[in-house]
């Protein structure tokens, strides 16, 4: 028996699309991804910057394989709204350009800017090089993460969210940072009180090495270019929902230990903040993806706070 054929009546929401067609026909055998191709190639237009949503209720029609048109809600006649989300720019591209900011900043901060701020001459301080050496290398080991670990569910995001994100890497953790703490008189231009100091390199230490521990669990989880889910186990996974962010408050409580800085500080509260809310969507994520065969957790990113 032939398949029934669905014909959709399509509007745009915003800005519209200059080829967007104002009817599309589809098998009602296609899945969801049919659609956003269809429309994609009708209108000339990338397929990730499509947004579709039902017309009867405003409800995101997800870009996937797995759900076939007809268990969406539309049917033969449906109006459905296509948005245009503009430029986009590759997850992994965006990762790199945030990380870079600091990657960058930092050694050039305290190879070339810290001599022409010093009025006596004096040479970066035992704590100064060692807050360079830790904090360069949690952003190469973020680059490298990014480059040959991370997979991502989303291909792209808007272009931007890029510079919004950025001034996050780059100004809060790159120059802000720096300035703070390699320039003279800086209170990681003192002497090294090695009670907080090692220590401190301890807890930076152990943070980074089970933060990308809990990455390789969660990448173990995704095939390659897929976008399924699963429930994480290992290290950490126990005790919090998502022990890579608690490992990286660990990391950076480390580098505040050592820098002696405000900004680091600031820096470290604010990604915490994030990393928060971030982790309290996780949990509700996957209580609603896994339901009884996920074990709840009562604490999302730090045991015993939050």
């Amino acid at each position: 028996m032939a398949s029934k054929t669905l014909t959709f009546s399509i509007r745009p929401r915003g800005k519209p699309l200059k080829k967007l067609p104002e009817e599309l026909s589809l098998p009602s055998t296609s899945t969801s991804s049919d659609l956003y191709a269809q429309l994609a190639k009708s209108s000339k237009t990338s397929i990730h910057r499509l947004r579709i949503t039902k017309g009867s209720d405003g409800s995101l029609i997800p870009n996937t394989t797995s759900l076939p048109v007809s268990d969406t809600g539309l049917r033969d006649g449906s109006s459905i709204y296509v948005k245009d989300l503009g430029p986009q720019l590759s997850w992994r591209l965006v990762f790199i350009l945030e990380y870079l900011g600091p990657l960058l900043i930092h050694p050039i901060l305290y190879l070339l800017l810290l001599p022409r701020h010093s009025s006596n001459n004096t040479t970066p301080s035992s704590l100064q090089t060692l807050s360079c050496i830790l904090i360069t290398l949690h952003f190469l080991k973020r680059e490298l993460e990014t480059l040959f670990l991370h997979r991502f569910s989303a291909a792209t995001m808007p272009l931007f969210n890029l510079f919004k994100n950025s001034a996050h890497y780059w100004l809060l953790a790159g120059l802000n940072i720096a300035f703070w703490t390699y320039r003279d008189g800086a209170p990681a231009a003192g002497a090294s009180n090695p009670w907080i100091t090692w220590p401190s390199v301890a807890l930076y230490t152990i943070g980074e090495l089970g933060n990308l521990n809990a990455h390789l669990v969660l990448r173990s989880l995704r095939s390659a270019g897929g976008s399924e889910r699963g429930i994480p186990h290992g290290l950490g996974f126990g005790l919090v929902t998502c022990p890579n962010y608690m490992f990286e408050t660990l990391a950076w409580t480390g580098i505040c230990g050592v820098t002696w800085s405000l900004a680091s500080v600031l820096f470290a509260a604010v990604a915490v903040v994030q990393m928060a809310l971030w982790a309290k969507k996780r949990e509700v994520r996957y209580r609603r993806d896994f339901g009884g065969k996920y074990p709840r957790k009562r604490f999302v990113m730090l045991p015993g706070l939050w």
